[in-house]
């Protein structure tokens, strides 16, 4: 029976090292992005992201009326490329990550400053894809606001 309840610890310990493994590189692919941005390197974030990502975010319009604006991840990475390094600098914390075989999200509150000054917060909503081992972010929209932000 100790021995049975031994290997019964030891499975459930070996599962969590492997969900923790795989939680970190979720984790990294989203960090990566970050630190792409913070570097100006176009070429690290495009590699963030699969072929068919979508990048998304939820803002408001001149009426005040919510509003879903699209942007191309090409776009994306070669407007932050054109900044200068240190310029964009975008403060996460990871509220949440779960994930389920090839798929993944992750939830990430932040602050972001641009030239050393705060300038809003959000949330970013992340859905990631395993492509034969390699996490890539499929999915990803923000909301962006100046109110309500800790600083």
């Amino acid at each position: 029976m100790r021995k049975l309840i031994y290997s019964l610890l030891l499975l459930a310990a070996g599962m969590s090292v492997q969900a923790q493994r795989t939680e970190d590189s979720v984790k990294a692919v989203v960090n990566a992005l970050f630190e792409g941005m913070k570097n100006a390197d176009a070429e690290k974030i495009r590699n963030c992201f699969d072929d068919s990502a979508i990048l998304q975010t939820i803002g408001r319009g001149k009426d005040g009326r919510i509003v879903i604006r699209n942007e191309k991840v090409s776009e994306f990475a070669d407007f932050v490329g054109k900044q200068q390094k240190g310029v964009a600098d975008e403060r996460i914390a990871f509220e949440t990550v779960k994930i389920d075989g090839a798929m993944a999200i992750a939830w990430t509150p932040y602050q972001f400053y641009y030239n050393g000054k705060f300038s809003h917060c959000g949330v970013n909503m992340f859905q990631l894809v395993n492509f034969n081992g390699q996490w890539k972010i499929h999915f990803l929209i923000d909301t962006r606001r100046k109110e309500g932000c800790a600083q």
